[in-house]
């Protein structure tokens, strides 16, 4: 089930990167999720320290933002478009990724 998720959470960035719009790392993400305009976050496991991250999942349950997990930067880093791996990612407006992002939700509401 989670990797279900994960894996469709990675998709949903990766079009929303191409036809909507995101943020990348930590800093962008943190300030997303407090503005409200995050739809949806993606975080990475393999972060390290994990305090870099801790902060997150709280500050996005507060705004009722949903958040995911995906198991390494490096996919997220690659989904985001990025050479690089990243931390996290906040889709800001889904584009193509509408479906996706609603799918998601509903499946973490349920």
């Amino acid at each position: 089930m989670a990797d279900d998720l994960s894996e469709k959470a990675l998709q949903a960035v990766e079009h929303a990167r191409t036809s909507g719009k995101i943020k990348k790392g930590t800093n962008e993400v943190t300030k997303s999720i407090e503005r409200g305009t995050a739809k949806l976050v993606v975080i990475a496991k393999d972060v390290s320290p994990p305090e870099i991250l801790m902060h997150l999942p709280l500050l996005a349950k507060e705004k009722n933002i949903p958040l995911i997990e995906v198991q390494k930067k490096e996919e997220l880093g690659a989904a985001a478009g990025l050479p690089v791996s990243t931390s996290g990612v906040a889709i800001v407006q889904e584009g193509d990724a509408k479906n996706l992002v609603k799918e998601i939700t509903d499946q973490m509401k349920a």
